[in-house]
């Protein structure tokens, strides 16, 4: 592996973080009363953690400097291992503010909570969100909203010197990559393009949520929270806390738009709706969405007494994009709602967004692909002599293609019943064991049971946030990343 090459990119990763952490640490100084170096006031808490992560990416850059001539010839295993390691070490400085500002008083807390910022799975231990500081909120929604594109796919934009080596942190790290293709034939100017998106997407979404009402502190939050899907928010009652029709369809439409392919945003700047509207995968997509809501609807209607049309209608839109996206904001406590519909979003957990979406979970594409395989051998069995191909669209699916994606199936499935195995020998019930490890695997974050609702896991013991910070770091590195990285193959030398 090439090792120097790997320390020098993590310490430009520690070296970028300090950069980013100076806006929370500005946001700080604007609304704190205390002096700068008072220890008791959250400036001084990003201070420190500014200078630590300054100093760790400085020292990490220097003493390897001469691993960035072996930048460009980086392999894939290389690609994982920094991929891995980088989220791992950016949570762990990322958490610094909450633990030295006091917010977090257990540094196990403060890494659940960083952690699940920078993985977009918007589970929280905070109990009630109004108490935090406003730059420790700010930071929190600002984590996810990097989490969203990849803070990898960041540090690819920014060094040209990636080039191949690019490529493979970037298959890496971008939800669904084994079927993400790349837009243009640069890899880093694919990461320039698929961020300028984001930014573009992310300040429109600012302006409305503004104009509808919200202040500007709470629009920028939302925003960063809702197009990386993670669903972080300034309030306890989340989207609920706004009573405001328009507010909701703004998260609503940017929800859907987190959660379709990127690549298709750029298709469409570029004039060719057409061809959008031909694509299987954002068909599916939007079909889940619109039979899922309109079952959720009906259901309400029908198993409630007070007829509430418009209330039910845009509880079913909005909870159903919410966790079909992986966001996970919440405008209606779907732990009360009928049992067919908690065990419905529960399913809809597992489905995710498109690929090159900042939604998590399985993935729409992996499902869709798996469906039409699923069908194949079935027709195999009645025409045995049948050759019968897998296709999504006019494009055959090669077999690579295909058992990657049986293998990340497997996984999945493996991980998610023995972490649920887990949390429930910890004590928890079932119901909140198995959704706890749906909700973090899934990078949802609301659950049933005792996680249900806002997404509090702040009662589940040490032993079971550590398990569940590992489910968060699986599920938005898609498995394959984190699992290669225990192989003994990965470490010996070719």
């Amino acid at each position: 592996m090439a090792n120097r090459a790997i320390f020098y990119i993590l310490g430009m990763l520690l070296f970028y973080l300090s950069l980013l952490l100076i806006i929370p640490f500005c946001v700080s100084l604007y609304y704190s009363s205390l002096p700068i170096f008072s220890i008791r006031g959250t400036p001084f808490s990003f201070f420190c953690s500014i200078i630590l992560s300054l100093i760790c990416g400085l020292c990490l850059r220097s003493h390897f400097k001469d691993g960035k001539k072996n930048l460009e010839s980086l392999s894939e295993r290389d690609g994982f291992c920094i991929v891995t390691l980088s989220w791992i070490l950016v949570a762990f400085f990322g958490s610094f503010p909450l633990y030295f500002s006091g917010t977090c008083a257990e540094f196990v807390n403060a890494y659940f909570e960083t952690m699940s910022g920078f993985t977009t799975t918007g589970a929280t231990i905070f109990k009630t969100i109004e108490t935090i500081p406003p730059s420790i909120l700010f930071w929190r929604c600002m984590t996810q909203w990097l989490g969203g594109m990849g803070i990898i796919i960041l540090t690819v934009a920014i060094l040209p010197e990636m080039r191949i080596g690019g490529y493979h942190l970037f298959r890496a790290e971008i939800p669904g990559g084994s079927t993400f293709e790349r837009i243009k034939p640069r890899i880093s100017e694919t990461a320039k393009v698929l961020w300028g998106i984001y930014c573009l997407l992310s300040l429109i979404e600012v302006v409305l949520l503004f104009l509808g009402g919200m202040t500007l502190f709470d629009a920028f939050c939302h925003t960063f929270t809702t197009m990386s899907t993670g669903g972080f928010s300034t309030k306890t009652d989340s989207v609920a806390h706004y009573n405001s029709a328009f507010i909701r369809f703004v998260i609503i439409f940017f929800m859907i738009m987190a959660g379709a392919n990127f690549g298709l945003h750029y298709v469409i700047m570029k004039g060719h709706i057409k061809a959008v509207f031909k694509n299987l995968e954002l068909r599916f997509y939007l079909s889940l969405i619109g039979g899922a809501s309109l079952f959720t609807f009906m259901v309400l209607l029908f198993s409630s007494n007070e007829k509430s049309f418009i209330q039910f209608f845009g509880d079913s839109i909005f909870q159903v994009v919410s966790i079909v996206t992986t966001t996970g904001f919440m405008t209606a406590d779907f732990d009360q709602w009928p049992n067919i519909l908690r065990i419905m979003l529960v399913c809809l957990m597992f489905v995710g967004g498109c690929a090159g979406s900042t939604g998590g979970s399985i993935k729409v594409i992996r499902i869709l692909i798996l469906s039409k395989f699923i069908l194949r051998e079935l027709q195999k069995l009645i025409q045995p002599r049948a050759v019968i191909h897998v296709k999504v669209g006019e494009k055959t699916v090669d077999r690579e293609t295909l058992t990657n994606i049986l293998a990340f199936m497997f996984m999945f499935i493996f991980i998610f019943i023995t972490g649920s195995i887990i949390m429930a020998g910890l004590g928890m019930d079932l119901t909140s064991a198995v959704s706890s490890v749906a909700a973090t695997l899934g990078n949802v974050g609301p659950g049933l049971g005792s996680v249900g609702a806002t997404g509090n896991y702040a009662d589940i013991n040490f032993i079971g946030k550590w398990v569940l910070v590992a489910c968060m770091l699986l599920g938005r590195l898609e498995i394959y990343s984190v699992v290669i990285l225990l192989l003994p193959l990965t470490w010996k030398e070719k």
